[in-house]
């Protein structure tokens, strides 16, 4: 598993359109497997799974974020996992620090207001 959270401020709706276009864009293989969008007084939780083949694994791996978001504020959990064919304990995590770095990189890109 890999792991990455941050702060950000800009409109929560921009946010998820950048993200979902970049990671799904990122990868022949990448594709939103499912969401969620729930509000409970002035907060918003919208969670984002996705999921993509993993040539150098020859698996699939998966991607989830996690956006807790109160106005302008956001605060994002990227969480990679997959990406290794043992039974008992990770060889590698090529796929999903890959998968993982994809997001970071829509993530770090996003511009507010844009």
């Amino acid at each position: 598993m890999a792991m990455m959270q941050y702060s950000l401020e800009g409109d929560v709706d921009a946010f998820v359109r950048h993200v979902d276009r970049a990671i799904t864009t990122g990868s022949v293989t990448a594709k939103l497997e499912a969401g969620a969008d729930r509000s409970l007084g002035g907060a918003r939780m919208i969670v984002r799974a996705y999921e993509r083949y993993s040539w150098f694994g020859g698996n699939r791996v998966a991607l989830t974020l996690s956006i807790l978001a109160v106005g302008t504020e956001m605060i994002v959990t990227a969480v990679a996992t997959g990406g290794s064919q043992a039974m008992f304990f990770k060889i590698n995590h090529f796929g999903e620090d890959a998968f993982l770095d994809r997001a970071v990189e829509a993530i770090n890109n996003f511009v507010p207001g844009r």
